[in-house]
């Protein structure tokens, strides 16, 4: 990737590297982005919802807007990708979008837990070929300006509610937990069939990938995993049907980050501690829940400094000065080592270069 909007790539690139290695790279890594003084253009709107979604041109000419009246700073990088919806393997797997202004649903289309072991990779699933042919698009427009990062396909029993209905699943994991085991061994199967395809038309000449979630970025294979659907389930559960699943999945990773989805989730840290190969983890509060600096989960971030992984912390309530005291009470506790703070919105390029600075 060139530097046109990024003044040192290969930096990035390095400290990224040293953050999922839990190395001290002189300061912890940061996602900030400084708005540019207001010029009186608006952003491109896109002509339906389908076109929100799955138009190259619209979401090429709507990134490049969003870059020319920002700045990137500090670890941040320019990167987009086509979003067909959290979880787009259904897609390829039958199911049918229903697009939102929020997020993409999908259609339910497996009537019985026993079709599970039916699942295949199928090359001409017109969802997957759309997908495809707009990634490809997508990163010939991006001329090495910016990356293009691999689509959120997700995993597990993630995928099988979106395809079943989570009634239904919650349903068969008591009545019939060796289809569902059965059906995760089919998308675990399946995933990196996508996951290759996709990095084989976005990866950089030096073979540099990002995921499109959380802005992560890395050698090789890199991805954000999760299981949202364990909300749904107990610990047992979940050791018994999710981690064998996503270990399996993160030992064919390079590097591999925990999305940890609300409160609802928190049983679940001491089983996700027992999968080696897991790098990083990734907390999401919850709505109306206080922002990552809260002492509230400072018993998840514990757990993962104990077990000697990197962490992915949002900030957002408040301001700059908010934000501030919070990375610093933070590092005082953790050190500066294997910690991402992601922030909000700068409100200009001065105020977050004062803000870097005093981490420096």
């Amino acid at each position: 990737m060139n530097n046109t909007y990024c003044k040192d790539f290969e930096a990035v690139k390095q400290r990224f590297e040293g953050w999922w290695n839990h190395e001290d790279i002189g300061r912890p890594l940061m996602h900030i982005i400084a708005k540019k003084p207001d010029d009186g253009t608006s952003a491109p709107v896109p002509r339906d919802l389908t076109a929100k979604y799955a138009d190259p041109e619209y979401l090429t000419a709507a990134y490049r807007w969003q870059l020319e009246h920002t700045v990137l700073l500090a670890d941040s990088f320019p990167n987009t990708s086509c979003l067909l919806g959290p979880g787009s393997m259904a897609l390829y797997l039958g199911s049918e979008p229903i697009f939102s202004e929020d997020t993409v649903w999908y259609s339910e289309t497996i009537d019985d837990a026993e079709d599970f072991a039916n699942l295949a990779y199928d090359p001409q699933n017109k969802w997957w070929v759309r997908h495809q042919e707009i990634l490809r698009r997508m990163t010939e427009l991006a001329a090495g300006d910016y990356l293009v990062g691999i689509p959120d396909i997700i995993e597990n029993a993630d995928i099988l509610s979106s395809l079943r209905g989570p009634q239904e699943l919650c349903y068969d994991m008591i009545d019939c937990p060796e289809d569902v085991e059965a059906g995760i061994h089919k998308i675990d199967e399946l995933y990196f069939k996508y996951y290759d395809a996709f990095r084989s038309i976005v990866a950089e000449k030096e073979d540099t990938v990002c995921y499109t979630a959380f802005d992560i970025l890395g050698p090789d294979r890199v991805a954000k995993v999760q299981c949202d659907y364990s909300a749904l389930i107990s610990p047992q559960m979940y050791r018994d049907l999710i981690v064998p699943s996503l270990r399996k999945q993160c030992r064919n990773l390079t590097h591999s980050m925990y999305h940890l989805d609300g409160p609802d989730a928190i049983k679940h840290v001491d089983a996700l501690m027992t999968i080696d190969e897991l790098k990083a983890l990734q907390w999401t509060c919850g709505a109306g829940q206080p922002d990552g600096a809260s002492e509230r989960w400072f018993p998840i971030y514990d757990k993962v400094r104990e077990a000697g992984k990197s962490l992915w912390i949002q900030l957002y309530d408040g301001g700059p000065e908010d934000w501030e005291a919070s990375t610093r009470r933070i590092i005082d506790r953790y050190g500066r080592h294997g910690l991402y703070f992601y922030y909000p919105e700068f409100p200009d390029v001065k105020t977050a270069e004062k803000f870097i600075a005093k981490f420096d």
